[in-house]
């Protein structure tokens, strides 16, 4: 049995999702742009799976576009935004353990002349709202702060974030990576108040390689893609029929049965923490993250690296805090200002509506045993 706690990184396909793809590709192949009738009947088909996505993620159909990932998403909606808002100014405000979607298009819009304020993460994660008003100015161009962090799983206050963010007058537009919060914690786009928003198929058990960003119904945005004018000009190319086909069953059936997925994922966070606080000596939770599918947590003196082979040699799956990039520390855990020893043990626990007992008994005695048998560091 192979115990499997990396859903944050990607999830299994779900069975109604592969259906749907197949039928996709072999029934209503069409190209949505042809005027024949198999291209109308894919138009209609492709109408059809971005109502279904769009009722899923609260929004209207025609504020959905898809991309490819993630990723798309985010760098799609930083630099379109600082397109867009190039008159207000060249000042971004996001936070310091944002994903490296959102932080590495920062990084290059530093060096092309704008300023980046990175709000800090206190010890338990959380950021300061305090911070966030204070570092609004007049030329502030755009706010991207995340819904759930994909490695503490702490719920960011975006919510209350955009409320600072208009009562102050500031005409930013404002950026959500919802990625990790998409079927997992209740929202929709419009009870956050945000203008952008990003999701991916992925995390949610669709296939790879597709995904969408949001925009606000009357905000004008620049495309990303120019070429033969689908997605309504925005983003164009043909469009991944197959991959949408499996996206909106996914979605589907995920919003139907997101209450009782996510009980069942708070259950087995709850009975995993209990569970390795009592056979590793020293093990503890890392923040405080309330989403119900993310669990970080630190074996201090332990190279999580290390850890992490031991547990893949006994088929348990679990991500590393560190060597997440070329053998840097994680840039997350590294914002919390931990102490060295337990930066270096840190280890992403995450979990699905399939998780299992079994499993987190697994995961508990693996982890038992890599604390009796691997040698602590001298850091």
């Amino acid at each position: 049995m192979t115990a499997y706690f990396d859903y944050a990184a990607t999830t299994p396909v779900r069975p109604e999702a592969v259906e749907a793809a197949v039928q996709a590709m072999t029934q209503g192949w069409g190209n949505p742009s042809a005027r024949h009738e198999l291209g109308s009947r894919a138009a209609a088909d492709l109408s059809a799976w971005r109502g279904q996505i769009a009722r899923g993620l609260g929004c209207a159909p025609e504020e959905l576009y898809f991309t490819s990932c993630g990723t798309e998403g985010d760098n799609w909606a930083i630099y379109g935004a600082v397109e867009a808002g190039k008159r207000v100014g060249k000042h971004i405000i996001t936070t310091a353990y944002e994903h490296d979607a959102v932080l590495q298009p920062c990084k290059e819009l530093e060096r092309r002349g704008y300023e980046v304020t990175y709000l800090k993460p206190n010890r338990d994660g959380e950021i300061s709202l305090d911070d966030l008003e204070a570092a609004l100015r007049p030329d502030t161009v755009l706010v991207s702060m995340m819904l759930v962090n994909n490695e503490l799983g702490t719920v960011l206050p975006v919510r209350q974030a955009v409320d600072i963010v208009r009562r102050s007058g500031s005409r930013a537009l404002f950026h959500c990576d919802a990625v990790q919060g998409f079927l997992k914690i209740p929202f929709t786009p419009a009870e956050l108040g945000v203008d952008l928003l990003s999701i991916s198929g992925h995390k949610i058990q669709a296939p790879k390689g597709i995904g969408a960003l949001y925009i606000r119904k009357g905000l004008k945005f620049p495309p990303l893609i120019r070429g033969g004018g689908q997605e309504n000009g925005m983003r164009s190319g043909t469009e991944p029929t197959a991959q949408i086909a499996a996206f909106a069953a996914a979605v589907e059936a995920g919003a139907r049965e997101m209450e009782a997925a996510t009980a069942h994922m708070a259950r087995m966070k709850e009975r995993t923490l209990d569970r390795l606080t009592q056979a590793v000596p020293g093990l503890k939770q890392v923040g405080t993250g309330t989403a119900p599918h993310i669990l970080a947590v630190t074996m201090p003196g332990y190279k999580s690296e290390v850890v992490v082979r031991f547990l893949s040699d006994r088929g348990v799956c679990v991500s590393s805090g560190s060597a997440c990039h070329k053998g840097k520390a994680s840039h997350v855990y590294a914002a919390l200002n931990l102490p060295k020893k337990e930066l270096d043990g840190v280890l992403r626990i995450s979990f699905s509506p399939r998780t299992r007992e079994e499993e987190v008994d697994a995961l508990a005695q693996a982890l038992a045993q890599a604390g009796a048998q691997l040698f602590t560091s001298l850091s």
